[in-house]
Order: structure tokens, then C-alpha cells, then sequence
């Protein structure tokens, strides 16, 4: 395990205003037997292969998350993590992680930091951020923490608009923004080979760096 570059991963969840429209959720939402396909599953690493070790924590309450639960929980994994990792977090997990590292100094050095599809504030058409996920004015921190940001995001997602790219990039002058066409709405999709290919790029750039 030691010469594997490390990827930490943090899904996605809902926030809700109180325990009665949590409630309602419940109720209405759909569920299905089938076998669900996402990219973040054997995709992931299957496509990056055996140079890459995979941490996906499974963060408290997903479905009426609270953002100091989820540090708490965030917290626990420094114990196991390297130098040169990659953090991935995926809608509310990008803001988790936005949050996060604008107002904390992370433990390790990372290597590359993909914030895929994450709302920037309360401006969503079908769900409430609330929780604790709020973020501050000044995100400068996240860029002292690393210097290679990426935010993805999907014209025809129908959860977190692209304005909310254009929001990020006015408080995150380095960060490079990528804005696909089409990612199946809120990146439904089954495999994601433009992000294997940037995080293996992550990785020439670190080996090369490292001779």
C-alpha cells in the first residue's frame, strides 16, 4: 500500500430545513431493486488500476447530513492518510470539502483536490443546503491548501445550475472550471474517463516531480 497515491472520496447527501420536510422526503422519494451503476463503484477502480488505493467513508445521516457530524467523521480518517493524496467530493461532499479546507489546514500535502457538481450556496431549485454547510466569504484557504483545484459541473444538471461554477470562480482564482455538456443531469453516469485520465495525470506530475 505504501506507493499507492491515496484518493479520498466523499459523497453526496441532502440537508433539509427541519425533521418534518425530512419526513416528507422520505415518504415521496423513489426507491428500485435494480442494480445501480455509478462511476464512484467499480468503475472508479477498476479504470485507475492498482497504483491508486481508494478511501470512500460512509459519512453520518447522508440523507439529512449536518456538517459538524461530517468533519467529526471527516477527521477520523487522517490516522490512515499519505502525502500526495487526492480528494474527490461529489455534490454535497464538494461543499463538504469546500468548507472544510477554506477553513481548516489539512494534515497531509495534496496532490489534486475535484469538486464534481457542488452547490456554492442555498440557490437550488429542488433542495435546501442547510446543515451547517454554509460557506464563508473568504475561501482562500482551500488554494493554500492545494494549488490544483478542479470543479465539475454538467450543463444539464438539474440539481446544482452552472451559475454556481461562475460563483466558485470569483472566490477561487486558480482553480480551473469544467463544465461538460451532458453528465446524464447531476453526473448520473456509469463511467467518468475524463477524470481518470486528469487523475492520472496527477500522478505523471508527481512522479515527475519526484526525480
Amino acid at each position: 500500500m505504501k506507493n499507492k497515491t491515496q484518493i479520498l472520496l466523499i459523497h453526496g447527501g441532502s440537508t433539509f430545513k427541519n425533521y418534518k420536510d425530512y419526513l416528507k422526503f422520505l415518504k415521496t422519494r423513489k426507491i428500485s431493486i435494480k442494480e445501480k451503476i455509478d462511476w464512484r463503484n467499480e468503475y472508479l477502480s477498476n479504470a485507475l488500476g492498482k497504483n491508486f488505493e481508494i478511501i470512500k467513508p460512509k459519512m453520518p445521516s447522508k440523507d439529512n447530513a449536518k456538517y459538524n457530524e461530517w468533519k467529526i467523521h471527516f477527521e477520523k480518517y487522517f490516522q490512515f492518510i499519505k502525502d500526495n493524496i487526492i480528494l474527490i467530493g461529489i455534490s454535497l461532499g464538494g461543499i463538504f470539502l469546500a468548507k472544510y479546507l477554506s477553513e481548516n489546514k489539512f494534515p497531509k500535502k495534496i496532490l489534486s483536490v475535484y469538486l464534481i457538481c457542488p452547490p456554492f450556496d442555498n440557490t437550488l431549485s429542488k433542495e435546501n443546503l442547510v446543515g451547517g454547510f454554509k460557506l464563508k466569504p473568504d475561501l482562500s484557504k482551500i488554494e493554500k491548501n492545494c494549488d490544483n483545484i478542479k470543479l465539475l459541473f454538467s450543463k444539464n444538471d438539474d440539481i446544482v445550475p452552472i451559475s454556481h461554477a461562475y460563483k466558485y470562480k470569483k472566490l477561487l482564482k486558480n482553480a480551473k472550471i469544467i463544465i461538460y455538456k451532458n453528465k446524464n443531469g447531476h453526473f448520473k453516469i456509469s463511467k467518468f474517463p475524463e477524470l481518470i485520465k486528469m487523475i492520472k495525470n496527477d500522478l505523471k506530475h508527481k512522479i515527475k516531480n519526484t526525480k
